[in-house]
């Protein structure tokens, strides 16, 4: 083929992603009521499922449950609703749409591979698809109700009362869990790096201290707020994720 021809098919590769992230953004624009009320605004009182498990954990060892609470929102502006309605809808449709578009990514680029590279290539997408979703759930499912719920209730005085705009809440649910599903891929990278010769095992163990300190600082820089809690509750996971890429790791003794 020729460079023409190649840029062709990538052309068809992002026009096909394209038209996949649409259908999804359509389907997720007509179930409002389920991925507004069921989905998202879940974390907002303590019927939310890791808040019923801290309940329960704390029966279990004889300890004060967690004081129920709840998140009032409140939208200022004449537009945001409906505005809110589609970015979200577009931010899950691409979501959803991550399986078809590294399969799409794969159809281009296995053509020009051997056999044996592949096999390795099509394993790497795999996982990394897997990693990019379990980064959204853990976001979802950890993260962001932690966040929601300290941030949420926090209050310098009782004469001040928070009311969460829609606009605040929206941006932090769909920045935290993007986040964590792209954060969520350094194991793969470092997989790939470590099968290229370019990192190893005994090299990450080495510079451990150095990575815990860059990894705060990438925490703070990705967290969508100043607060010391976010910054804590998004770097842990970052560094759990460095301890994993060592166990994935070649040892270049071995």
């Amino acid at each position: 083929m020729t460079f023409w021809d190649h840029l062709d098919e990538l052309r068809g590769v992002l026009f096909r992603s394209a038209v996949a992230v649409f259908i999804l953004m359509a389907v997720v624009f007509l179930n409002k009521r389920l991925v507004f009320d069921e989905i998202i605004f879940a974390p907002v009182d303590s019927n939310f499922i890791l808040y019923k498990w801290f309940e329960s954990l704390s029966s279990l060892l004889g300890i004060p449950s967690p004081a129920p609470f709840s998140v009032t929102l409140i939208n200022i502006e004449l537009s945001a609703q409906f505005f809110t309605h589609m970015s979200v809808s577009m931010t899950l449709a691409f979501i959803l749409a991550v399986p078809y578009i590294l399969y799409q990514l794969w159809s281009f680029v296995s053509p020009g591979l051997y056999q044996k590279e592949k096999a390795a290539v099509k394993r790497a997408f795999a996982f990394a698809s897997l990693l990019f979703f379990i980064g959204v759930l853990v976001g979802y499912f950890f993260v962001f109700p932690l966040t929601v719920r300290f941030l949420g209730t926090y209050q310098v005085s009782d004469w001040v009362v928070n009311q969460i705009s829609l606009k605040s809440y929206i941006s932090m649910f769909t920045w935290l869990i993007l986040i964590m599903g792209v954060v969520f891929e350094m194991p793969a990278l470092a997989a790939i790096l470590s099968r290229m010769g370019i990192i190893n095992k005994s090299m990450l163990k080495k510079y451990r201290k150095h990575a815990f300190t860059i990894l705060i600082i990438v925490a703070a820089v990705i967290t969508p707020s100043a607060d010391a809690f976010t910054l804590f509750i998004v770097g842990a996971p970052l560094y759990l994720l460095y301890e994993f890429s060592i166990l994935i790791c070649r040892d270049i003794d071995k």
